[in-house]
C-alpha cells in the first residue's frame, strides 16, 4: 500500500449513458411533511404522537390528500420512535380520524431500514394491498432515552455482555472499532472525516431548518473533544427531537395530485451475515469489518435501477458518524475500495465543485437526526428541484438507510415528473 498522499485522487466521473426509463417507476412519493427540528429534549410539551401526526397532516397537505385516504402504514425501526418509544397504527387512526388501514408492517432493527421503509410502501402498493402508504419517524429523546448509550443502558444478556465490560456503551464506540481498522488497513487519516463535517456544515450554513449552522473550522475539528477514539464530536451526528413523514402512492394516481410525482425507481434492504455481526462481534472478514455493510444492498440496487454509481447525481448517504459515510462511498462505488479518504480530502462530496455532492441538506451532523428521514425528504425535494442546494440537472439520487443492525437498505429517486 502506498503512502495516503500518493494515491491517485479521483478527478470525476465518467459521462453518464443515455437511457429514458430505468428501474420500476410504478409507485412514487408524493408529499413530504415534517415539523421543527428541535434540540434533544426541547420539544416538550408535545408528544412522539403529536408529532408524527402533525409530519403526516403536513405530508398530506404536500401532496394534496385527505387524511383519510391513507390506508396503509410502512415503518422501519420495528414502528419503535428511537428505542424508547413506539409508534401505533391504532393509535394514528384514532387521533388523525383515519376509517380504515388494509396495510400495517414495519422493517425490523433501527435506522438501517429508512430508506427500505419506501420499498416496503411499494410492495404493498403493487401487491393491491394498500392505495396510499405513510411512513413516518418520530423522535423525542428525554434525558433517561439518549440514542448514544444505548449499549450501557440495558440490563446484560447473551449479546450485550461481550459488549459492556469493554466499554462499548454505544453505536459511536463499536463504529470506532471499525473506523481504526480501516485507518490502520488503507492509511485513511482524521482529516478525511473532517473534510466530511465540514463539507456538510456547509450544506446547513443556508437552511433555515438546520440546528447546527454555525461555520466549522479544520482547526474546531481537531481541537473538539474526544468522544471514541478516532471519533470526535464533530464525527457523531446530532442529538434532535423532530418528525417527517412520506407518503407513497401508486403511479398512476400520483399524475391526479397537487405535487409532480417523484417515482421510485429502486429500492432495497438487507444485508450480509457477516455485517449482521457488526455492533456486536469483532471478528467480521476485512472486507466487511472495513465497510458500511452497504455493498450487497449496492449490487442489488444499481442491478434493480438499471444505472451505475456514474448516473447518481446526489446522494444522501446516511451519516450517524463520519467514516460511515466514507464507507458507503466505497460499497456504493463513487471511489475505489480503501479509497474513501483521498476521495473526500479532494473535495469530490461538496455541493459546489464535487463530483458527487453527499448530504446536501447538511445530513444528520448538521441539519438534525431524526433516524434516517430528512435523507428521503431531502431526495424527494432534490428530484422535485425545489432544494436548498439544489444540485443542477439531477436526474437520480441515491438514499440510504444505516450502517445499523440488519436491514440496512438503500433507495434510488427519480426526477420528479419524468
Amino acid at each position: 500500500m502506498t503512502e495516503q498522499g500518493q494515491r491517485p485522487v479521483p478527478t470525476g466521473r465518467p459521462p453518464r449513458f443515455q437511457v429514458v426509463e430505468r428501474g420500476t417507476r410504478d409507485v412514487a412519493i408524493v408529499g413530504v411533511g415534517a415539523t421543527p427540528y428541535y434540540r434533544r429534549g426541547a420539544s416538550w410539551p408535545r408528544t412522539i404522537t403529536e408529532m408524527a401526526g402533525a409530519a403526516i397532516l403536513a405530508a398530506c397537505e404536500d401532496a394534496g390528500l385527505s387524511v383519510k385516504d391513507i390506508d396503509g402504514f410502512a415503518y422501519y425501526s420495528a414502528a419503535n420512535a428511537g428505542y424508547g418509544e413506539t409508534m401505533d397504527t391504532a393509535v394514528f387512526m384514532e387521533t388523525l380520524g383515519i376509517p380504515e388501514v388494509t396495510f400495517s408492517a414495519a422493517l425490523t432493527s433501527g435506522g438501517g431500514g429508512s430508506a427500505g421503509s419506501i420499498g416496503l410502501a411499494r410492495a404493498a402498493i403493487v401487491a393491491g394491498d394498500a392505495k396510499v402508504v405513510v411512513t413516518v419517524m418520530a423522535l423525542q429523546q428525554a434525558p433517561k432515552r439518549r440514542l448514544g448509550e444505548v449499549y450501557a443502558s440495558v440490563p446484560p444478556d447473551p449479546l450485550v455482555s461481550f459488549i459492556q465490560p469493554s466499554g462499548l456503551s454505544g453505536p459511536g464506540h463499536l463504529m470506532s472499532v471499525l473506523t481504526r481498522r480501516h485507518m490502520y488497513d488503507y492509511g485513511t487519516r482524521r482529516e478525511a472525516f473532517a473534510a466530511i463535517a465540514l463539507s456538510q456544515r456547509e450544506n446547513a450554513s443556508n437552511r433555515t431548518t438546520a440546528i447546527k449552522r454555525d461555520p466549522l473550522t479544520l482547526d474546531d475539528y481537531f481541537n473538539a473533544r474526544m468522544i471514541a477514539d478516532p471519533l470526535c464530536l464533530y464525527d457523531f451526528c446530532l442529538e434532535t427531537d423532530g418528525a417527517v413523514a412520506v407518503i407513497t402512492t401508486s403511479a398512476d394516481r400520483a399524475k391526479d395530485l397537487r405535487q409532480k410525482p417523484v417515482p421510485v425507481v429502486a429500492a432495497a434492504h438487507g444485508g450480509s451475515r457477516e455485517w449482521g455481526r457488526a455492533f456486536a462481534w469483532m471478528g467480521m472478514p476485512p472486507e466487511t469489518f472495513t465497510s458500511s455493510g452497504h455493498a450487497p444492498i449496492a449490487k442489488h440496487l444499481y442491478e434493480r435501477a438499471g444505472v451505475t454509481p456514474a448516473d447518481i447525481d446526489v446522494a444522501l448517504l446516511y451519516d450517524h458518524f463520519t467514516p460511515m459515510v466514507l464507507m458507503q462511498l466505497e460499497d456504493y462505488g463513487f471511489c475505489a475500495k480503501g479509497e474513501g479518504g483521498p476521495f473526500v480530502e479532494s473535495g469530490a462530496i461538496r455541493y459546489k465543485g464535487g463530483s458527487i455532492p453527499v448530504n446536501t441538506h447538511g445530513g444528520q451532523l448538521s441539519e438534525a437526526y431524526i433516524v434516517g428521514m430528512t435523507h428521503i425528504k431531502e431526495g424527494v425535494e432534490q428530484m422535485r428541484g425545489t432544494a436548498v442546494n439544489q444540485v443542477a440537472d439531477a436526474e437520480l439520487a441515491l438514499v440510504t438507510g444505516g450502517p445499523a443492525h440488519l436491514p440496512v437498505s438503500g433507495l434510488i429517486l427519480g426526477k420528479a415528473g419524468a
